[in-house]
């Protein structure tokens, strides 16, 4: 059965608009249509691996296929000592030792002894985590902050259409560089440590026009079904 390309569209506009929906409580979201968007905003949380990226910035990471991606939503955790997000895509940041930029990863000795803890992310974007070791002369339980990174932060020319890859994630079109740095470097504003970026879709919104979108889709398909109508009977007589 052939579907003509009004309906295609139709049902194309139905699939977009449950997308935004399905996103509308993921964290750093970015929705497909523009017309369901809201101001960004942030609610406290106690995880001291989440944060908050400054306006108009995006944190970087990597994909399967070794792109570099693009998102919004600052929650991350730990997977075999090293730092990725919630889709456990490994996230860039400026290595303490080669000053590249590189996955974050803690150091597995530290790891193997049980010497971590209290692993969290400043204003800064370091990420941090405490060395405890005992004095061998005093027997004395000692901690140190061992720094393992810096979080990179992006950010594009207000023209640059990013391409998404899912609700959270998205690539640089072709021929595109974004400028790099680090959260308050003078070029970038400060993270907001324990605070996770809500979804920038407007749940209420969303609703709203994904109904416009089914009214349209029906709209359409009575009108496609009127006009066999008359085409059969305009057939009919002719016989």
């Amino acid at each position: 059965m052939m579907v003509s390309t009004s309906t295609a569209r139709a049902l194309d506009e139905i699939a977009r608009r449950q997308q935004d929906l399905r996103s509308a409580f993921t964290p750093g979201a970015t929705p497909v249509r523009g017309d369901v968007a809201r101001p960004v905003q942030s609610k406290f949380t106690l995880d001291p691996l989440c944060a908050a990226a400054p306006a108009d910035s995006y944190f970087v990471g990597t994909d399967e296929r070794g792109r570099q991606t693009y998102s919004r939503d600052g929650g991350f955790h730990l997977q075999e000592n090293m730092l990725v997000d919630r889709s456990n895509q490994p996230v860039l940041g400026y290595d303490k030792t080669t000053g590249a930029l590189a996955p974050l990863r803690m150091d597995p000795v530290d790891v193997a002894l049980g010497r971590t803890a209290d692993l969290q992310i400043g204003a800064d974007g370091c990420v941090t985590y405490g060395r405890t070791a005992i004095d061998p002369s005093s027997g004395k339980q000692e901690q140190t902050r061992v720094v393992v990174g810096r979080l990179a932060l992006a950010r594009f020319s207000a023209a640059t259409q990013l391409q998404a890859l899912d609700a959270t994630h998205s690539v640089a079109p072709p021929n595109v560089t974004p400028h790099t740095g680090v959260p308050g470097d003078g070029n970038f504003g400060p993270l907001a440590p324990h605070q996770e970026e809500q979804s920038h879709v407007d749940f209420d919104l969303g609703i709203e026009r994904l109904q416009e979108a089914y009214m349209a889709f029906d709209a359409l398909r009575a009108a496609h079904s009127a006009q066999g109508h008359v085409e059969k009977t305009a057939m009919d007589l002719l016989k």
